[in-house]
C-alpha cells in the first residue's frame, strides 16, 4: 500500500469545496480528499459524484455507528457512490462491523476500503475515564478496538499517529493506520490532543495521513499540500 496524504475538505457547501479543489487544477497528482459529515449533509451524495468525476479519490468519513442491520443497509447505499474508503465506529461491536463489510460489498465482490474509528484524536485519556467511564487506558482500548476491526474483516483503523505503531504490532503491517491529528512542526495544535508531524507519522507507521486546516486554511494550500507530500511520502 502506497502512503498518501488525504485532504480533509471540511467545508460547509459545494461552492466552497469546488473553489478549493480548483486550486489544484494544475497539479499532476490529484489530491485524495475526505468528505465528512458537514459537507455530505450540506451537499448530499451529488458532491461525492462530482468530486469523483474530477478524478479525485474519496474517503467518505461518516463514522457509522448503529445497530448492525441499519449499518448494513446504509453501507449498501454508500457502496453505490464509488468512494475509495469509508468508515464506522469500532465501538459499534464486531457484529456491527461485520454487517458493515457485508453491506459495503458489491455483488461482484468488490468494495471500498473500510476502516474503523478507534478513539477520536480530540479525546484524552482523562475524558475516556471520567466522561465515557472506560476504565482501560487509551492505548489498550485502541489496540483492542483495532483487533476487533481486524476480526470483523476491516482493512484498518483510524487512530492518532501516536498509536499507529502499536496498531501495526497488534494487527500486522498490512492492516492500515489512517491517521488524522497531523500538524506541521511550526503550527498550532487547534483542538487536537494526540498529534504529530507528517514526517514523524511516516516514521511511526501511518499509511495515510488526514490533514485539514494546515492545508485548507494555509495562505497557499497547494504549497502546504506539497509540503505534506514531501514530508510524508518523500
Amino acid at each position: 500500500m502506497n502512503r498518501d496524504v488525504i485532504i480533509a475538505c471540511d467545508f460547509n457547501g459545494r461552492e466552497a469545496t469546488l473553489d478549493f479543489l480548483d486550486k489544484f487544477a494544475g497539479q499532476e497528482r490529484k489530491p485524495f480528499v475526505k468528505i465528512g459529515m458537514e459537507l455530505f449533509y450540506s451537499a448530499g451524495p451529488d458532491i461525492v459524484r462530482e468530486i469523483k468525476a474530477r478524478g479525485h479519490r474519496i474517503f467518505l468519513d461518516l463514522k457509522l455507528h448503529d445497530i448492525p442491520n441499519t449499518v448494513k443497509k446504509a453501507m449498501r447505499v454508500l457502496s453505490e457512490l464509488d468512494v475509495d474508503m469509508t468508515n464506522v465506529h469500532a465501538a459499534g461491536t464486531v457484529a456491527m462491523m461485520k454487517a458493515a463489510v457485508e453491506g459495503l460489498t458489491r455483488p461482484d465482490g468488490t468494495r471500498p476500503l473500510l476502516i474503523a474509528v478507534t478513539q477520536l484524536t480530540s479525546t484524552s485519556e482523562d475524558a475516556m475515564r471520567n466522561e465515557l467511564l472506560i476504565g482501560a487506558g487509551i492505548n489498550e482500548t485502541i489496540v483492542k478496538y483495532a483487533r476487533n476491526a481486524k476480526e470483523a474483516g476491516l482493512d484498518g483503523v483510524v487512530c492518532s499517529p501516536l498509536e499507529a505503531g502499536m496498531v501495526k504490532a497488534a494487527c500486522g503491517s498490512g492492516f492500515l493506520a489512517v491517521t488524522p491529528g497531523i500538524r506541521f512542526a511550526d503550527a498550532a495544535a487547534d483542538d487536537q490532543v494526540r498529534i504529530t508531524t507528517p514526517a514523524r507519522a511516516r516514521e511511526i507507521g501511518s499509511d495515510y495521513i488526514v490533514v485539514g486546516r494546515p492545508i485548507t486554511a494555509a495562505p497557499d494550500p497547494v504549497a502546504a499540500y506539497n509540503r505534506c507530500l514531501a514530508e510524508f511520502v518523500g
